[in-house]
């Protein structure tokens, strides 16, 4: 756990998918105190860790956790299908990688990793004082990056990131998808295709590209009623691909709907081959122009469900986005409190209004922050409107 631990980069212990969301969410409570049973009840009782919740120590084991050897209550589990995804605007994750709680956290150093763990989980699974000594290291690496499997009564499930897809698969609404990240020394610029809705301020202010002549590419159309598979074959290939409607009462030639068939069509010629292993992200935004048909033609052409990403002032949404992404991050900013009425009215408020202050690639750029886990990053200040 030195400084000096040397990771082999063909070990099996770089993350697979890093996900964004908002660190404006209220923190989840922290759990009870049921958790100091675990190790009397695993040592003591002799109870096997899979039948103990290792997030709150509960008895009542829905499932078991995917990433370490343990159970997981059905309270415990729909947090961590809320929040394990989410991360900050430094791009480390929001919440403890174990209990996804916690008010103090430990980051892991690994450059790979964006892990956190709170004290609780470590000083209750690890040993008790272990955070302290952990938050007096110069440089940690965490348990998911360590070259030895288990600290005390935490140990890390073998082939982590298939039970992670599988728990996905199972317990949540719509699969997972992911990909082996790739080693900071082999990271390339990303190279991204921009239909209709323009993220280069966001993408450039993110470090993921940079003016002039420096490394980053990034293929802007507004219009893309001619473009054949010829056409991206020969500008890309491409990393990301991007498309959102127009803004509400912004005047347009196509009828809202056009922006989602081309954006699926183009999608099918950007997407990299079967069985690739390249990591390949997309984003498809509405401004709330789509009518409930073309949702649900959305939903049934992109394949997974959207969700709702708004900009709060107090307790007033000044404007609203649907998403829909294979960046799963996406959908931990998803908002059940926003009813599709609500949207509607905002919808024709934003009709007579003036503009909102935030577009729709403002709303969703910290969606991107995960992509420095895949392709390089320029030094840059991260900034966050959201």
């Amino acid at each position: 756990m030195a400084a000096t631990l040397v990771l082999d980069p063909e070990v099996d212990h770089s993350l697979d998918v890093i996900l964004v969301g908002s660190s404006e969410l209220s923190s989840p409570p922290s759990p009870g105190p049921r958790r100091d049973l675990i190790a009397y009840e695993v040592k003591v009782n002799q109870r096997d860790i899979e039948d103990v919740c290792i997030c709150c120590g509960s008895l009542q084991v829905h499932t078991q956790h995917p990433l370490f050897e343990g159970g997981m209550c059905a309270s415990c589990k729909d947090k961590f299908l809320e929040c394990l995804f989410l991360y900050d605007d430094d791009g480390y994750q929001s919440y403890c990688s174990i209990c996804c709680a916690g008010e103090t956290l430990l980051i892991c150093e690994n450059p790979d990793c964006t892990r956190c763990y709170c004290f609780e989980c470590v000083d209750t699974l690890v040993g008790p004082g272990t955070s302290g000594k952990v938050h007096a290291m110069s440089n940690w690496v965490c348990f998911l990056c360590l070259p030895f499997p288990q600290s005390g009564l935490l140990q890390r499930r073998r082939k982590w990131r298939t039970w992670l897809k599988a728990f996905y698969d199972r317990e949540a609404e719509s699969p997972l998808e992911m990909y082996k990240t790739v080693p900071v020394w082999k990271r390339e610029p990303i190279r991204v295709l921009s239909l209709f809705g323009d993220i280069k301020k966001e993408l450039t202010s993110l470090g993921f590209l940079e003016d002039g002549s420096k490394p980053g590419k990034l293929k802007h159309l507004d219009d893309v009623t001619n473009v054949v598979r010829r056409d991206i074959d020969e500008w890309g290939p491409f990393d990301l691909t991007y498309g959102s409607t127009p803004t509400l009462g912004h005047t347009c030639d196509h009828p809202p709907g056009w922006y989602l068939y081309q954006f699926h069509r183009i999608l099918q010629y950007a997407r990299p081959l079967p069985g690739s292993l390249q990591p390949f992200f997309w984003m498809f935004v509405d401004n709330l122009v789509l009518t409930e048909e073309d949702l649900d033609v959305a939903t049934r052409f992109l394949e997974t469900d959207p969700v709702t990403i708004q900009d709060v002032r107090g307790r007033t949404v000044q404007n609203a986005v649907h998403v829909w992404s294979n960046i799963p991050a996406v959908k931990s900013r998803h908002s059940a409190l926003v009813s599709q009425e609500e949207l509607s009215l905002l919808a024709q408020d934003r009709q007579r209004l003036k503009p909102p202050a935030q577009g729709p690639a403002t709303l969703v750029k910290n969606c991107f922050l995960p992509l420095r886990e895949y392709f390089k990053y320029f030094s840059t200040e991260l900034t966050s409107s959201l």
